[in-house]
């Protein structure tokens, strides 16, 4: 690439010429001492550290020279793989600054996607935890079609024969260093996220300065704040929404980021941070309803009677605002009460009693999780968007309205859309650049007059708000907002001659389920081979213990290839073929998953059941 002019003085009039170095810049200058970055040292129960603003410049300006000693330079991706941990967060500033582009990949890739996005990217350098990661990432620097040629180690014990993270930081800054720094422009790449398009192979999604920082002034046109809020970061960096919450939002709003590097302890961190703002995806939210539910059962009849009746008067008043109207005088008088009474404290015991912004993404939100939330006075505001949009494109807001069960409307930086078949259109300068090519080139997504195609179904009703209905795309969402290829799932499943059918399940669940149907000729075939005899045919061989000990083996060997979240954890095995005759099958023989759902509704609702 071209040389830059380097980012200096103040944030440029106009904010879609800003970039990344330009905030960290100014965040530094006004507020030298303000806190940015807090996380727990090795141990979880330990005291927290922090880093100012200043602190963060600083940083991230040694870590620089750091990576450029290895030989990062502008334009060059840097592959990187850890938990939400402060080493991750400040390289990935670091390498910004330096004009690098930084590619976080989830920490339950498989060898396989791996591959891939290393190729893909062409990073010569990926910066990885520990001993784990790194025998993953090891057999690739002996790999001739992939151009990884180095690793650097965050756990020193782990970096043998590699490059010790900590020995980027005792690198010497070289004489007008600052002259390489901070060279960004609008146009340029800020970083490539990963995502998976329905043949299961991640696709590389190019976001520019311009576009992110078009994503975070549209967000902040829907939100109400305090200053420098609080950010509990607990999802992946790898994910566009941790992305946007938990790097660049808050340079943008010079707030105060909390590492939480396990995300079971998401909960312990919430009750010591107590944030003005809380982003859950539904699985999150659904947990958290779940527990406070538990502690509620346990509560005395009386009391709980007390509680019900406070959680009416929430709902009441959540009523009058969706609709858009001013609640009476008296119920906002005993809404005050019961929530100063009731309510308050038992948001407390959560570390919830301060939040004035909640919002969940990724998936959709279940509505009586709504509405249980609803109760405290707390609005989950549902949003829709793609890592192809920069994350959210509609949202539901305390500030322009909502709608329940809705996913709100569109933010300033899109404009949306519904095709004549129902798919969602979406332009705007929050709209990616494309797709990465291993040539380094990106091919464009949108159509001539630059609508993208989102590949989800929906309407838009008389007020502006869009409704989902459904997915274009055969895309499964769980409920912790992964994307999982069900073709991926089932081509690895189908590969036991056993199965001859495969289809797996799981939107807006934890986990994946699957139905797996007998080969009608392969099934026999080994059961005669093994010795294995059982009346009526198929179907007592699908009740066989040999058999669906053998099927387990199959499903076992499957998982093994998948990442974690692409994993079946239970199935159910079926006897009967599918076909056009009976409906599951298109005359072309594809899958009406649909028809397969409703018919076996009851199937899977019982491989859910504990």
């Amino acid at each position: 690439m071209t040389s830059a002019p380097r980012t200096t003085g103040d944030l440029p009039d106009d904010p879609a010429d800003r970039t990344l170095p330009h905030l960290l810049a100014r965040n530094a200058r006004e507020y030298p001492g303000l806190p940015g970055l807090s996380w727990r040292p090795a141990d979880p129960d330990g005291d927290w550290r922090t880093l100012g603003w200043a602190e963060i410049h600083e940083h991230t300006r040694s870590l620089a020279a750091g990576y450029r000693a290895l030989g990062v330079g502008r334009g060059d991706h840097v592959l990187l793989m850890m938990a939400n941990r402060p080493e991750h967060w400040l390289s990935d500033l670091a390498l910004v600054r330096l004009g690098a582009i930084p590619v976080s990949v989830y920490g339950t890739a498989s060898p396989e996607q791996i591959t891939h996005v290393a190729r893909n990217c062409r990073a010569r350098l990926a910066v990885v935890e520990g001993a784990a990661q790194v025998a993953v990432w090891e057999p690739l620097l002996a790999d001739a079609d992939t151009p990884l040629d180095r690793l650097a180690v965050v756990e020193a014990d782990a970096a043998d024969g590699h490059v010790p993270y900590a020995s980027l930081l005792r690198e010497p800054v070289p004489e007008r260093f600052a002259e390489e720094l901070d060279t960004a422009r609008p146009e340029d790449p800020l970083t490539v996220v990963y995502t998976s398009g329905t043949t299961g192979e991640p696709k590389g999604v190019v976001l520019t300065h311009r576009e992110v920082m078009a994503n975070a002034l549209a967000l902040d046109a829907v939100v109400e704040l305090p200053p420098h809020v609080e950010h509990v970061c607990y999802l992946p960096f790898a994910h566009i929404a941790e992305r946007m919450l938990g790097i660049y939002l808050p340079c943008h709003r010079a707030s105060h980021v909390y590492l939480c590097v396990d995300p079971t302890r998401v909960g312990e961190v919430v009750r010591k941070v107590r944030p003005a703002q809380f982003f859950g995806v539904p699985r999150i939210w659904e947990k958290l309803s779940a527990a406070v539910r538990a502690v509620l059962s346990l509560m005395p009849a009386e009391q709980r009677r007390v509680i019900d009746r406070a959680f009416e008067v929430g709902r009441e008043h959540v009523g009058y605002r969706e609709r858009g109207e001013t609640p009476p005088a008296e119920l906002e008088e005993r809404y005050l009460r019961a929530r100063e009474d009731v309510l308050l404290p038992l948001l407390a015991a959560a570390g919830l009693d301060r939040v004035t912004w909640s919002a969940s993404a990724s998936a959709p939100m279940p509505v009586d999780v709504v509405r249980f939330w609803a109760g405290f006075g707390i609005v989950v505001m549902d949003a829709w968007g793609l890592t192809e949009t920069t994350g959210v494109a509609t949202s539901n807001s305390p500030k322009t309205g909502f709608r329940i069960g809705s996913v709100g409307r569109p933010v300033e930086s899109v404009e949306i859309r519904v095709a004549e078949d129902g798919e969602i259109l979406v332009r705007g300068s929050s709209v990616f650049s494309g797709y990465l090519q291993p040539d380094g080139s990106v091919r464009s997504a949108v159509d001539a007059d630059g609508w993208l195609a989102t590949g989800d179904i929906g309407r838009i009703d008389e007020d502006g708000f869009l409704w989902l209905t459904d997915r274009k795309k055969e895309m499964i969402i769980t409920s912790t907002g992964k994307n999982v290829s069900p073709a991926l799932v089932e081509s690895a499943l189908k590969e036991h001659p056993l199965i001859g059918q495969a289809m797996v399940h799981g939107d807006d669940r934890s986990y994946l389920v699957a139905l797996l149907v007998l080969d009608a000729e392969a099934a026999p075939a080994w059961a005669a081979a093994h010795g294995v005899e059982a009346e009526g045919g198929l179907a007592g061989l699908a009740r066989h213990p040999a058999v669906r000990a053998e099927v387990d083996r199959a499903v076992a060997a499957a998982n093994a290839r998948l990442n974690r979240t692409e994993q079946v954890k239970r199935y159910g095995l079926l006897a009967e073929e599918w076909g056009p005759a009976t409906g599951e099958l298109t005359p072309s023989l594809k899958m009406r998953r649909r028809v397969i759902r409703d018919k076996y509704a009851d199937e899977l609702s019982g491989l859910y059941r504990d």
